[in-house]
């Protein structure tokens, strides 16, 4: 008889397998026709808004944060150790093609981002300390013309919000920063607990005013540091890099004869690097599982669709910029499929170190931690908004958000003390149930959300 340990980890498995991936990239796709392709024409749009000066003020409309500091709230959620871990195990387990699947995804995940977050925006509430509140809960809730259905749905995805704050926002993000202190400083993890649980606390107690201030230094600063050692990185490796990506596409659409191979190996390899790419790509950029758009609802803007299209670009650096960093990296360092001592494959961050090493040597190795520790703890701080405000959602009232905010801090020194797979697997679980509602409510309102888009574009056109 089964334990419940592998019985959550079968379910993990199978929420996880490709129908939830089928269902997320095939929503991106239907999105994207629907909205007849304008979220990729106007992605240097998007782009441009974002690096723009108005984008730091909050003189644009209602809200309580500037539109960058909202995006970067976000990306302090999603720029996490799925760009380091989570690219390194999709080339080791679907081959190095896996990157070309990750691509494809956030090239469909833009269309997801861009939908949730405009919704999001639409049908938020002011609460009653006039902070702004929303998210796919809200949307759902106001939205559907069936309201039971609406504030059903709505009530399924704030729970799984909640239950994956604390696992895949909180735990498997302080045990990921204490593993590698401890592997490269050799600091214990005790003390690393101590360390995230008082920084989480000092920041985390201000709100998303505080969270957003902290987000909106450390999330671009982290990003361009890492980003920055990578380049050195393919740059040292520059020889290896046309070949590296020639690699890289070919594995990923390859139908040529393995030695022995029968076509059905073939395609079962082409099919493992699709499956792990966009699993991956998915985790990273949580592109259509609706916990970016709470964040976005924050955003002081005066069009749902403009902050919309800021809040987009977040696939875009997430994906297109940090995560192929890190994937040229392994692939021109020639350090994908190794053994360690141990003679098993090396993968994870391990990999990724000794990409690094091959061109900054012990440096390598210290950035890369660094790069996991930072990406990881802005994961804490961005997700702590999320679950607080799908709290707020379930109970109504944002008096126990305080009390979440301790705990949550308090979690931290669990999960960077302790290992329990368990929760993470059963987090991992409600994380991948997020999507569920939300991708409903997309698919929906598809109709309400292309109407919007093309207003807008009338608007740009005539600017």
């Amino acid at each position: 008889m089964k334990t419940l340990a592998e019985i959550i980890k079968t379910v993990d498995d199978f929420v996880w397998g490709p129908v939830m991936l089928v269902l997320l990239v095939g929503t991106g796709i239907f999105l994207t026709v629907r909205l007849k392709f304008l979220t990729w024409k106007n992605l240097p749009y998007a782009v441009k808004s974002t690096l723009s000066k108005e984008a730091r003020s909050k003189s644009h409309g209602a809200g309580d944060v500037s539109p960058f500091a909202a995006l970067t709230t976000a990306l302090a959620a999603t720029i996490g150790t799925g760009n380091i871990v989570g690219v390194a195990t999709a080339m080791v387990s679907g081959g190095p093609g896996a990157l070309v699947w990750m691509w494809i995804s956030a090239c469909f995940g833009l269309s997801s981002k861009y939908s949730e977050c405009m919704l999001a925006l639409k049908y938020r509430e002011v609460n009653e300390r006039g902070e702004m509140s929303g998210g796919p809960m809200y949307t759902m809730k106001k939205a559907f013309r069936n309201q039971s259905v609406g504030a059903f749905l709505g009530w399924l995805f704030a729970l799984f919000a909640v239950i994956a704050s604390f696992g895949i926002g909180n735990l498997t993000q302080a045990n990921s920063i204490s593993d590698a202190m401890q592997n490269t400083f050799h600091v214990p993890t005790w003390i690393s607990g101590i360390l995230v649980t008082a920084l989480s606390l000092c920041i985390i107690v201000g709100g998303i005013k505080s969270i957003s201030k902290v987000s909106s230094v450390v999330v671009p600063c982290m990003a361009i540091f890492y980003v920055i050692g990578g380049v050195i990185v393919i740059i040292g490796n520059i020889q290896n890099v046309p070949s590296g990506i020639v690699e890289i596409v070919k594995t990923a659409f390859s139908v040529e004869a393995v030695a022995g191979g029968v076509g059905g190996t073939i395609v079962a390899s082409m099919m493992r690097g699709m499956r792990y790419g966009i699993a991956r790509g998915v985790f990273s950029n949580e592109a259509g599982m609706g916990s970016a758009a709470i964040t976005a609802a924050s955003a002081a803007t005066d069009n749902p669709v403009r902050q919309a299209y800021i809040n987009m670009t977040g696939t875009f650096w997430d994906t297109i910029v940090v995560c192929t960093i890190t994937g040229l990296c392994i692939a021109s360092s020639g350090v994908l499929g190794m053994t360690g001592a141990d003679g098993k494959v090396v993968e994870g961050s391990a990999l990724t170190i000794e990409a690094f090493k091959t061109v900054l040597g012990e440096a390598g190795g210290w950035m890369v931690t660094v790069g996991i520790a930072l990406f990881a703890f802005s994961t804490i701080l961005g997700w702590e908004y999320h679950g607080e405000k799908a709290l707020e959602y379930l109970a109504g009232t944002y008096k126990f958000n305080m009390v979440y905010r301790i705990v949550f801090s308090l979690v931290a020194f669990v999960g960077a003390t302790t290992t329990l797979e368990v929760a993470w697997n059963f987090s991992d679980i409600a994380n991948a149930l997020m999507a569920v509602p939300n991708l409903i409510c997309l698919l929906a309102l598809s109709g309400e959300i292309a109407k919007d888009t093309v207003k807008f574009q009338q608007n740009l056109k005539s600017n």
